[in-house]
């Protein structure tokens, strides 16, 4: 028999259960206040003390109000809320399973999606996602095969809420550690999210992406042309993420095509450059436009993490001269059009100039004695004392250090760019040589 106390304790729980029962929303919306005022952080054993051993009696109702309300956003914020106080509790995996016994990770997936439902109620949606992942591999794998993974970026590319954004980051992170069976999604996911509108889920998105590149260990044939397009942006703080990927993924076995994509972005295509000019005679206001185009903003940047990398490894800076790299930097720096191309292609390039002889012997043929000595003096403000024939000259430069190290066979070109080398070094050197004869044929 129980007790009088237990009795009281029962007869309290159920006098609870039936006002939510017949509680219509503002009624609702008080009961939920309370609750989230007075068990925060509680856990499982104490909130089952709270509701006399009944506590999933009063769970079962906040998941079946949550499935039949979501849709018109009814208290949604308080009720996942209140749910996810039951999520979080210590010892709670009794509720965890009873919430996702009913649908519970379909629901906070499709919240995700709904336009009306407001931000906040999102993120608590989110916050919930991130409680369930975070209880183990199972709980993962459970998100991303009920197509969890694309509406989780999704939500991200659309979300006008950064802090929200900083949530589904959070998240994505946790899809993408301990769960090898859908790692390869939730990283392709990302590499999908680049093109995106959102300057913060670029920026989020390539910032979980090196970590994602770490655990997974493979490349996606995609990434390079992804990353290279990032590099238009306008915004420097997603410029930087791209271009601490690109530092990563120079590891990998995307390095030559990564590589050959930055030095082609130095010379803008004629495809490009033909439409900016027509789009000048019709309308010449459209210059005024010229530092914030694409293909300017991606030459610079360009320009800048070529640099990175070459101080970085002097391997890549070697593999980079046989990439044509001195040309395209010279090219660079004579767009008028475009002066920080300009500034960030002389720094480069006065990088490369102090790193090799042989290439300060070319620039100083190709630039003529007095260009040359403007650009050793100050190689970073050279941009402001270019006059237009002195632009011309470098943007029509045929420089081609490539040719010098061919034609004087590995031994000299070795030689001459800063003395011996071990046997690895003077394969690897010999290897982008032949590569580049076979590239000319």
């Amino acid at each position: 028999m129980t007790s009088i106390k237990e009795q009281a304790a029962i007869s309290r729980l159920l006098s609870f259960l039936q006002e939510w029962d017949n509680a219509g929303k503002v009624a609702r919306s008080h009961i939920l206040d309370k609750f989230i005022e007075t068990n925060q952080g509680k856990t499982a054993p104490e909130l089952e003390q709270e509701f006399s051993q009944g506590a999933s009696l009063f769970l079962v109702r906040l998941t079946t109000s949550l499935r039949i309300t979501y849709v018109t956003d009814s208290c949604l914020e308080k009720l996942l809320r209140s749910i996810g106080i039951f999520l979080s509790a210590v010892s709670s995996n009794r509720y965890l399973i009873e919430f996702l016994e009913v649908g519970g990770v379909l629901t906070l997936l499709e919240i995700l999606g709904l336009e009306k439902i407001k931000e906040e109620a999102k993120k608590e949606s989110v916050k919930l996602l991130q409680v369930i992942a975070n209880s183990g591999r199972t709980y993962k794998e459970l998100i991303c095969e009920s197509y969890g993974v694309r509406s989780i970026a999704e939500f991200l590319a659309k979300s006008k809420s950064e802090e929200t954004q900083e949530e589904v980051q959070v998240l994505l992170d946790s899809l993408v550690h301990g769960n090898p069976k859908y790692q390869n999604q939730v990283y392709k996911g990302l590499i999908a999210l680049l093109p995106c509108e959102s300057p913060k889920a670029q920026q989020l998105s390539l910032q979980t992406l090196r970590t994602a590149q770490s655990i997974i260990g493979t490349t996606h044939p995609s990434i390079v042309d992804c990353v290279l397009k990032v590099l238009g942006t306008m915004h420097l703080e997603v410029q930087y993420e791209a271009i601490e990927l690109i530092k990563d993924l120079v590891g990998y076995d995307v390095r030559q095509a990564l590589l050959k994509g930055l030095v082609a972005l130095l010379i803008p295509s004629v495809r490009e450059t033909s439409k900016l000019q027509a789009k000048i005679l019709s309308d010449p206001s459209v210059l005024q436009l010229a530092p914030s185009l694409p293909m300017f903003l991606q030459q610079a940047a360009a320009a800048k993490a070529i640099g990175v990398l070459a101080r970085n490894d002097m391997s890549i800076a070697e593999e980079l001269l046989y990439l044509h790299v001195v040309h395209g930097l010279m090219a660079a720096m004579g767009n008028m059009d475009h002066s920080n191309s300009q500034r960030l292609a002389s720094l480069t390039l006065e990088c490369f100039v102090q790193m090799f002889p042989l290439v300060a012997e070319h620039v100083r043929k190709g630039m003529g004695e007095e260009l040359y000595q403007l650009f050793l003096s100050n190689a970073e403000d050279l941009y402001m004392k270019l006059d237009n024939i002195q632009a011309d000259i470098l943007a029509a430069n045929k420089v081609n250090v490539t040719k010098a190290l061919r034609l004087h066979g590995s031994s000299y070109s070795t030689n001459i760019l800063y003395g011996s080398h071990d046997s690895a070094q003077m394969a690897y050197l010999t290897h982008f040589e032949k590569e580049d004869v076979e590239s000319k044929e």
